[in-house]
């Protein structure tokens, strides 16, 4: 620890990405990327973009994509928050809407980002276990507790486990006078966005990210949906720290990527019909795994350790992401990429299972 840092500083143990190695060339199957380009129309966008108006500051109120989004997903201007990822904008939220002097409710196996932004903005987090299958009990996540609010991703990640809307329905029910934040990263992927409740529910925020299903990952743009009171809160929040979280090129590229609705199915199909051949071949293989509605798969073999397998794995060349974490340390959390890097993967994975038996 430095003389120099904060105690703060000294206190946070910051969430760790999935390795970028350049050791040599690997298939990357460790960071959730999404295995097709982005869409030519943002492509060309960002293209265009890239002009000398760069020498002027970007629009703070990030009119054109807040318009775009309020456009694509039915709802007003004053309903959406734009920002630089999903991750910037699920920092803002904690800041906005949770209390340091009351628990925040999230589940025991989830992004570990959010134990990252309870400990930086001082909150008490509680964390609620999940089942023996993943499954998350909503029927803990009630308001009879003092708390001061709920995260719950949906997909879950690592698990890949999807909760229906009406369970979600039900659980901002129970919760009416705290805010319930539904992180969508992998919605697009298999699941029904709770988007839709927006309406019915003032408590909702709903975020997602243009980095998963729209390919645009090294964009960084998120948004958030909601009430007029919860995006006013995110707004007041963002300008108190940064009034350009987006530049020019990513607003560009964003409007372009949510415009171009054939590109966006068709490479969504693709990954989720690779998910499903691939999810059945690694059942062939004798592994466990969820039932997976993201871009992503979550295995466990019953006879071989998740480490090891992980390393035989690297030394093949692949790459997938190993959490050496209590309760999920025998499981493995594997991206899906094209079919021939999946092929290459199904090969490299029976062949590990032999060496290792």
């Amino acid at each position: 620890m430095s003389k120099y840092w904060s105690p703060l500083a000294g206190s946070l143990e910051p969430y760790v990405p999935g390795e970028q190695p350049k050791d040599k060339s690997y298939i990357k199957l460790n960071t959730n990327e999404n295995p097709y380009p982005p869409s030519p129309k943002a492509i060309e966008a960002i293209t265009s973009a890239a002009d000398s108006d760069l020498r002027l500051y970007p629009d703070p109120t990030c009119d054109i994509l807040v318009k775009e989004a309020a456009r694509y997903y039915g709802l007003t201007e004053k309903q959406v928050f734009v920002g630089n990822g999903s991750d910037e904008v699920l920092a803002f939220a904690f800041a906005a809407f949770f209390d340091p002097a009351k628990p925040v409710l999230f589940p025991d196996i989830t992004y570990s980002f959010y134990k990252v932004y309870a400990k930086m903005y001082g909150l008490q987090p509680k964390l609620i276990p999940v089942d023996e299958d993943f499954a998350i009990p909503l029927e803990q996540f009630a308001s009879n507790e003092e708390h001061t609010g709920i995260i719950l991703p949906n997909p879950n990640a690592p698990t890949a486990k999807l909760l229906p809307l009406s369970d979600l329905a039900s659980l901002l029910e129970r919760n009416p006078d705290r805010v319930v934040i539904i992180d969508e990263a992998y919605i697009d992927f298999g699941g029904e966005s709770a988007v839709k409740l927006i309406p019915r529910y003032p408590n909702l925020l709903v975020i997602q990210t243009l980095s998963k299903s729209r390919s645009l990952a090294g964009l960084r743009v998120g948004m958030a949906f909601g009430s007029e009171e919860l995006i006013e809160g995110l707004d007041r929040i963002k300008n108190s720290f940064n009034s350009y979280t987006l530049d020019r090129l990513a607003l560009y590229g964003a409007v372009a990527s949510l415009q171009d609705e054939a590109y966006f199915r068709e490479t969504t199909d693709k990954v989720i019909q690779t998910r499903e051949r691939v999810a059945a071949e690694v059942a062939r293989l004798g592994f466990k795994l969820t039932d997976s509605k993201a871009n992503f798969l979550f295995i466990s073999h019953p006879a071989i350790t998740a480490k090891e397998l992980f390393l035989r794995l690297r030394e093949k060349g692949i790459l997938v992401r190993y959490f050496a974490s209590p309760r999920i340390d025998q499981y493995l959390r594997v991206s899906i990429g094209t079919d021939e890097e999946m092929d290459v993967f199904l090969s490299a994975l029976e062949e590990s299972v032999r060496e290792l038996s």
